[in-house]
């Protein structure tokens, strides 16, 4: 879903955005018949050769899970007023339910809004949701858009007259295994528990190849 400031958005953009990107409903059922909640794409897209300076060593970090773990990425800004931090709330909760497992799972965050988030604003947000969360920031402009084109993620910002800066983006969490593929896309309002679910799934999957 494409979101404006305000938390809006268009169906007819959402749509366009969706069939560019590949994205696919499936009953993709494990073993135990498990159908996720989130939305597998096919092919998976490939993100491994992506890659975005991190805020705090200051080295490109690579999208690429640990071995038999997972990453997980949220493209957004910090004054975005409902969408990114619900979002993020919503994979704390569900990181928390799972317990030590969590461990497992590495969160960052890219902003799509590099001038009003400086690496210590950015930071701080990532950090209020989760404490070893990386914060993922470039100021190269081209570099950030060439980077959102593998992950079907979408922004625009832009300022008006009166100087006042709009924001349009896709509000998806994007699950990363160790070979930089995309297994799972989860759009925003996507429970909680759902997340949950598919993370332990993902996880249990990873552990058992």
């Amino acid at each position: 879903m494409r979101f404006s400031r305000r938390g809006g958005f268009s169906v007819g953009r959402w749509i366009t955005i969706a069939l560019g990107a590949g994205l696919v409903l499936v009953a993709c059922g494990g073993s135990e018949g498990y159908v996720p909640a989130g939305i597998v794409r096919s092919p998976a897209p490939d993100v491994s050769r992506v890659s975005l300076p991190e805020v705090t060593s200051g080295n490109d970090f690579v999208f690429r899970a640990e071995p038999g773990g997972l990453l997980v990425v949220f493209w957004g800004y910090t004054s975005c007023p409902d969408v990114c931090p619900t979002t993020l709330a919503d994979l704390r909760r569900a990181m928390r339910d799972i317990g030590e497992s969590a461990e497992a799972i590495e969160v960052a965050m890219v902003t799509i809004d590099p001038d009003r988030d400086t690496p210590e604003v950015l930071t701080a947000f990532v950090h209020v949701f989760f404490p070893d969360g990386l914060a993922i920031r470039t100021e190269d402009a081209a570099a950030l858009a060439a980077a959102a084109v593998p992950f079907g993620a979408s922004y625009e910002v832009t300022a008006n007259a009166d100087g006042l800066v709009d924001v349009l983006h896709t509000g998806f969490l994007y699950a990363i295994d160790e070979n930089g593929l995309i297994r799972l896309t989860w759009p925003f309002g996507t429970n909680s528990d759902d997340i949950r679910l598919d993370l332990e799934a993902l996880l249990k999957e990873g552990s058992n190849a």
